[in-house]
């Protein structure tokens, strides 16, 4: 039997290295939870933080996905504000809202409720994390994640969720200086994060900027690629691929690529092949399926699956997964048929073969 040093390099750890191999791997954000019936059998009641905290409940809720469904990594059942929260800040979930603040973050005085960070803050994603690395098969990488400077800006200072992130965007055009103190902070606090999940086992590593998309391409390299790219080289000596991930971020794609991470997410609104040209070549790419057909018939979401895989054209370094996360009325038993459709038709071999096979 061999041992895992010896044993072949995971579908997923291939593809983040764009090495051909014989499956596309698929995995699905926000595949902890959301919708599975037994998930809110573990959940509990209460702010998500809570059960976040507590090793036993979120290495269950890591583990689900990965028992009903053929996907090829687990990514830890967290979420990106987890860092703040220890921190004291002041911040926490709220149900049917998402982050909120009741002191949001207005001036550099606030920059002394986020202190620094440790591993002894993060206790229990440290067991959470080796509790999981010795559950999961070889071939089943855990992904850890953290939120990047300007998504976690974001909440701090709107204080909630935001369609428009108009005072996120006003501190930093208006008062530049405050704005990069602050993602500086907030870049340590995904760095404390991040090491501390491949530290003890974690595998790959995702930088969620989820509502970055909201920016002009100019305002991201002077305002939030510098911040993210200091996560990013950060997580560079410790050997782990690294995935970069935003939503509307079509016309981001070859800055996202440039702040240093190997494969980048693309959501459903950018071709695959589009983004592939766009950032040249140089990177993975991780998506693109819309996350609203998770609730439609399988007759509707079968030609969408081979659409994304033909867009790909085979190319190895690809990623199959949701242009964002898991929608909560998703079908279970959809998300298995694509899993399994995935490594039945995708093609990864980098040999002439496009798309879909079969």
């Amino acid at each position: 039997m061999s041992t895992p040093l010896e044993s072949p390099l995971p579908p997923l750890l291939r593809a983040a290295a764009g090495l051909p191999g014989d499956r596309v791997p698929v995995w699905f954000m926000r595949q902890a939870g959301r919708s599975l019936p037994e998930y809110f059998e573990v959940r509990g009641e209460g702010s998500i933080l809570q059960a976040i905290s507590d090793a036993e409940r979120a290495t269950e809720i890591t583990m689900q996905p990965v028992r009903r469904y053929d996907i090829d990594a687990a990514i830890l059942f967290s979420d990106i504000v987890t860092p703040v929260w220890v921190s004291g800040f002041g911040i926490d979930i709220t149900p049917g809202v998402g982050p909120t603040c009741d002191r949001p973050f207005t001036s550099a005085a606030d920059l002394e409720r986020l202190r620094p960070i440790d591993d002894d803050d993060l206790g229990f994603q440290t067991d959470t994390v080796r509790a999981l690395v010795d559950q999961l098969p070889h071939e089943v990488p855990l992904i850890g994640f953290a939120g990047a400077p300007y998504t976690l800006a974001a909440y701090l200072v709107e204080g909630r969720p935001s369609k428009d992130y108009a005072k996120v965007k006003a501190m930093m055009f208006a008062e530049p200086e405050l704005w990069h103190a602050l993602a500086d902070r907030l870049a340590d606090y995904a760095i404390a994060t991040l090491r501390n999940q491949v530290a003890n086992g974690a595998r790959a590593v995702q930088l969620f900027d989820s509502w970055v998309g909201g920016l002009r391409p100019e305002h991201y390299r002077e305002f939030v690629q510098p911040h993210s790219a200091k996560v990013l080289a950060a997580m560079a000596e410790l050997d782990v691929p690294r995935f970069h991930f935003g939503i509307n971020t079509g016309e981001l794609l070859a800055d996202m690529a440039d702040a240093g991470a190997e494969v980048v997410g693309v959501d459903w609104r950018t071709p695959l092949s589009v983004a592939r040209e766009r950032t040249g070549g140089r990177v993975g790419l991780q998506g693109n399926l819309d996350p609203a057909l998770l609730s439609a018939p399988w007759e509707v979401v079968e030609p969408e699956v081979r659409r994304v895989l033909d867009d790909n054209g085979g190319h190895p370094g690809h990623v199959f997964n949701l242009g964002h996360g898991v929608t909560p009325s998703a079908n279970p038993e959809t998300i298995a048929r694509i899993a399994e459709y995935v490594h039945t038709h995708g093609t990864a071999m980098g040999d002439g073969s496009t798309g879909a096979a079969g």
